[in-house]
């Protein structure tokens, strides 16, 4: 059955964020950092993703993308399971990598791009990885080299990004270092890191304002976008047989799960989430497991939390 949480239509815009398991670095020098960029545009070229920024960090990594048509997690699964195995090699290191699930937000591109371009680039500078916005614009591991035209990555569609500044490029490339240099002072880290209602409609105060004109708009966590933008991409997303639940739905059924395979044994939700490995407990747990986590995309982190366990617990389950 299809993954609850992924909306993954070819050609989507995504905001994809990766992190290193339990806070843990993800490169550790520069032969990391090329060849976690080398495998991106391989991938990037082999699949027909478009890249349009990226910021690689050292504990996570941003990327601004739209899939191909091979969808997004064929994308996201080589890239990763291939560089943890290259990094594990490199480093005589065993173990997961990478934090659970990446994060994917799909974004309404005509309210968001710029947004997120510039969020993105200037990652490294508000990280102090850089000091200054002249070190920035050299700085070999993130994409804002790229439209300063001081590095190349013939694999990140730098044209694409900087029209929307401007039909030369000059021109556009003046206006695109300008608005970065005004975003800088703006944080967009609550607005920018996540879909949900709050986000896609700025913030508490307008939802309030929303709801007191009888307007009623939806949203899922899962998309950065206003509420037809919403509507329509769950609504494709369903036209392609998708089983598609929002958050709150995906909540309730989390309970009920639960619940039902509680009262199927006899047994409390409190003993469930005992930590005892009595009897049939851990097989409940490994079935629900496999549930959250394959059919509703629930994180590894979110499915413990849910069944009193481990991370590392659940992410055995369901190998």
């Amino acid at each position: 059955m299809p993954r609850g949480a992924r909306l993954d239509a070819p050609g989507t815009l995504h905001h994809v964020i990766i992190r290193g398991i339990e806070k843990g670095v993800i490169v550790r020098d520069d032969e990391d950092r090329k060849e976690f960029l080398r495998r991106t545009g391989e991938l990037a070229r082999g699949t027909g993703t478009g890249i349009y920024a990226f910021a690689l960090m050292t504990n996570h990594a941003h990327i601004l993308l739209k899939s191909g048509e091979q969808g997004l997690s064929t994308f996201m699964r080589r890239l990763l399971s291939g560089y943890a195995q290259y990094f594990n090699r490199r480093h005589r290191r065993v173990g997961h990598l990478f934090q659970n699930r990446y994060k994917s937000i799909i974004c309404e591109e005509e309210a968001y791009f710029d947004k997120l371009v510039a969020y993105i680039h200037l990652n490294p500078l508000r990280a102090e990885l850089v000091k200054s916005f002249e070190e920035l614009a050299s700085y070999p591991w993130c994409s804002h080299a790229v439209m300063m035209n001081k590095v190349h990555y013939a694999w990140l569609d730098r044209e694409y990004v900087l029209q929307r500044f401007g039909d030369r490029e000059g021109e556009a490339g003046k206006a695109y270092a300008e608005y970065l240099e005004e975003e800088a002072g703006i944080n967009r880290e609550k607005e920018l890191s996540g879909g949900g209602l709050l986000r896609s409609h700025g913030g508490w105060s307008n939802v309030l304002s929303m709801r007191k004109q009888g307007i009623k708009a939806l949203s899922d966590d899962r998309i950065l976008g206003g509420d037809s933008f919403v509507r329509e991409v769950l609504r494709e997303a369903e036209d392609q047989g998708g089983q598609l639940l929002s958050a709150e739905e995906r909540a309730r059924r989390i309970v009920r799960d639960i619940e039902n395979a509680c009262r199927k044994e006899g047994i409390g939700v409190a003993a469930l989430r005992s930590g005892s490995r009595k009897g049939r407990l851990p097989a409940i747990r490994k079935e629900l497991a496999r549930k959250f986590v394959h059919e509703y995309g629930l994180s590894l982190a979110e499915t413990a939390r849910q069944l009193w366990v481990t991370t590392g617990a659940v992410s055995h389950m369901v190998r």
